[in-house]
């Protein structure tokens, strides 16, 4: 596999670790903060879009379909394999627990400021809609609101770097397929003495 892919794959994969990271801290009590800033989310899809669009670029000049994309990833290293897997179940863990509202406290959502008044979203069937709340209310719902978009953003990077890399080992796969030189790639001078 080119070293392209490599980097490719392996800054994809420490970003979306790092971001699925930061969303699990987001339960962290103190961690309020670390998510005031909304340039977080920002950088988090950004990111995400950067890494993740070369990857199907690369992937479709691969010349591929999915289960050749599938048997690449599973030539990967186990390690690699277990790793970016695992990521990506801890990251579909954490939005499952927010979409059930399990992760969040009590039942609003999406807090925003607006015009220093501060909001959140009321899904209650009797309630739905925008509600005006508290600072303190504000507070304690501004980590929970930006976790499940850290956490999306983290498994689509997970997912570039995990097709960045089956992409660059189908890639090498059809160089050692079509390369008529030895393993060694010396074209034979090891052999000739010269």
């Amino acid at each position: 596999m080119g070293w392209t892919y490599k980097v490719h794959g392996g800054v994809a994969a420490g970003l979306g670790a790092t971001l699925l990271g930061l969303a699990a801290l987001a339960w962290a009590p103190g961690a309020r903060p670390l998510f005031e800033a909304s340039w977080l989310l920002v950088a988090g899809f950004a990111s995400a879009f950067l890494l993740l669009v070369p990857a199907l670029v690369r992937a479709a000049l691969a010349r591929s379909d999915k289960r050749m994309q599938w048997e690449a990833f599973r030539c990967l290293p186990g390690k690699v394999q277990a790793g970016l897997a695992a990521l990506a179940v801890a990251g579909v863990a954490i939005v499952a627990l927010d979409a059930t509202g399990a992760g969040s406290p009590g039942r609003l959502q999406d807090a925003e400021v607006r015009d220093g008044r501060y909001y959140a979203f009321d899904p209650g069937t009797e309630t739905r809609g925008t509600v005006e709340i508290t600072r303190s209310e504000y507070e304690a719902l501004l980590p929970s609101s930006r976790r499940p978009f850290l956490a999306i953003s983290g498994m689509l990077l997970l997912g570039a770097s995990g097709l960045a890399l089956a992409t660059g080992e189908l890639r090498r796969a059809d160089r050692a397929r079509t390369d008529p030189r030895p393993a060694g790639g010396n074209s034979g001078r090891a052999l000739s003495g010269g």
